[in-house]
C-alpha cells in the first residue's frame, strides 16, 4: 500500500455516478492495508440532532446542538451513529484521526451533548463509507476520487452544500471546470 489517506478528504470526481457517492466529500478516518473507512460530511439528512436525542430517549433539554443536521455518513451500517469532533474529553470509544480530530462511536458523547456538554465543534452521521483492502487505491487509479489534506474549518464551519467545492479549492481545483466526459489520450 502507498501512503495512507487517513485525515484526508476524499473528493468525488464530477463523473462519479454511484448514487451513494456522487458529489460527496468524505473525511477518511482510517486507511491501512486492510482497507479504508470514512464519513461523508456533505449529505445532511432531514433530521436534526434533537431528533436523535428523542429517538434515544435522552432527557429533553434545549442545547446548542438541537438544530444541527445529522448526516448520511455512508451506505454501511446506516443505523449506527458516528461523531466527528475536535479532540476533547476521552470518550468510551474514540479513534484519534489527527492531532485535533477524533471519531467517537460510543453513546457517552451523545449523552453529554444532550446535556449541552461535549465538543462544540462536532458533526453527527449515521453510517459510514468503507472500502476493502486495495479497493480505494483502485478507485483512485480509475480517477473516481481526488484527495486533499483535511481541514477542520471545512468540516465544522463551512455550510454542507459548499464543502465539496471548498475541499477541491484546497488543492487549487474548481470542480465546475472539470469535464464529466472520460477518455484516454
Amino acid at each position: 500500500m502507498g501512503s495512507s489517506l487517513k485525515n484526508q478528504f476524499l473528493i468525488a470526481m464530477p463523473q462519479l455516478q454511484d448514487m451513494n457517492f456522487s458529489h460527496t466529500l468524505t473525511y477518511i478516518c482510517e486507511h491501512n492495508e486492510y482497507g479504508a473507512m470514512g464519513i461523508v460530511i456533505n449529505r445532511p439528512l432531514d433530521i436534526t440532532v434533537s431528533d436523535i436525542f428523542k429517538h434515544l430517549s435522552m432527557p429533553e433539554h434545549k442545547t446548542r446542538f438541537d438544530q444541527r443536521p445529522v448526516f448520511i455518513g455512508g451506505p454501511v451500517q446506516t443505523e449506527r451513529g458516528f461523531v466527528i469532533h475536535k479532540s476533547s474529553s476521552q470518550w468510551e470509544s474514540s479513534l484519534q484521526v489527527s492531532d485535533n480530530i477524533q471519531l467517537t462511536t460510543s453513546a457517552d458523547i451523545l449523552n453529554a451533548m444532550a446535556h449541552n456538554e461535549g465538543p462544540a465543534e462536532s458533526l453527527i452521521a449515521l453510517g459510514y463509507a468503507g472500502w476493502g483492502a486495495g479497493q480505494l487505491e483502485e478507485e483512485m487509479a480509475e480517477n473516481s476520487w481526488l484527495s486533499s489534506p483535511a481541514n477542520a474549518d471545512i468540516i465544522f464551519n463551512t455550510p454542507s452544500d459548499h464543502r465539496w467545492e471548498a475541499a477541491a479549492a484546497l488543492i487549487g481545483i474548481d470542480l465546475n471546470l472539470i469535464s464529466t466526459d472520460a477518455g484516454h489520450a
